[in-house]
């Protein structure tokens, strides 16, 4: 049997599958190593059934994962899965390289996530080149679902959101400012909080506001990330994944347009394609 994990900050995609037949699939609470100790990942796991039933059966774990780029943060979750799946040989992998072998198989191209994050990449058809783009949702994370809902909480605090909106999102949310601050600054896991408004802002997407935010967060992504690496690799196919991109999968299209820039495919979820791929591996 072979588990394929995809995980984001926020969620984590599981498919164990055996002699080429999904066996089962689940979704969990995200596994980041930035975030996460090697106690409370050991915990996550143990609260799962599924995972408990059939963790003896699995032979082969391929788990992709934001935070998982560094040897140290990939050894990380390679200790603590062969712990708990104590017959399994474990493979572990930043999201990036998941999301490339997700959309382009073994071919080469520059893959883009946009999803509780934001990061792109060059993928060669085996692995990614590195870069300094990953920097997390404090110095990055342009266009993400973090990154939107922080200009949504921002604007909330200096009191610069429409009235009718803001009708809307005190319904929604009963939070201020100190319940803001603390979550963000104080609490644990504040990407999961920042990342929490992504329902909202998908239901209010074509209010002037929230349209605008969402296109100012795509353009900055295109300028800061995509350009660069378009001019260093011409004439290469873009790609992505993640809730964002296919959420707002026109809008990317046309910012990325007027930038002379083609996506390609786009994909909510490489949680799929990512298993087809391993299935044919084994």
């Amino acid at each position: 049997m072979i588990a394929v994990v995809f995980s984001g900050s926020r969620f984590s995609d599981w498919r164990l599958a055996e002699r080429g037949k999904i066996v089962t699939g689940f979704r969990m609470m995200g596994i980041n190593p930035y975030l996460h100790d090697e106690r409370f990942i050991l915990q996550l796991l143990n609260k799962s059934n599924n995972l408990i039933n059939y963790a003896e059966r699995i032979r082969r774990i391929y788990f992709f994962g934001a935070g998982s780029s560094s040897p140290e943060r990939k050894d990380k979750i390679a200790s603590v899965f062969r712990q708990f799946f104590k017959n399994a040989k474990v493979t572990v992998d930043h999201d990036v390289r998941a999301s490339a072998i997700s959309t382009f198989g073994d071919s080469k191209g520059l893959i883009g996530i946009l999803g509780s994050g934001s990061n792109v990449a060059y993928f060669n058809g085996k692995r990614t080149v590195e870069n300094n783009f990953g920097l997390g949702y404090i110095l990055a994370d342009e266009g993400s679902a973090n990154w939107i809902g922080r200009m949504l909480l921002k604007s909330y605090l200096n009191e610069t959101i429409p009235e009718d909106l803001l009708e809307k999102f005190v319904e929604r949310y009963p939070i201020d400012r100190k319940i803001i601050m603390d979550k963000v600054y104080n609490q644990a896991n504040p990407t999961l909080f920042l990342t929490s408004f992504a329902d909202f802002i998908l239901e209010n997407h074509k209010h002037r506001f929230v349209k605008k935010t969402i296109y100012h967060g795509l353009k900055l992504y295109v300028e800061t990330y995509l350009l660069p690496l378009t001019k260093q690799y011409p004439d290469v196919v873009v790609n992505f994944t993640g809730s964002v991109a296919a959420s707002y999968e026109e809008w990317l299209r046309e910012v990325a347009g007027k930038y002379n820039i083609t996506v390609g495919t786009v994909i909510r979820e490489p949680i799929h394609n990512l298993l087809k791929y391993y299935l044919n591996k084994n």
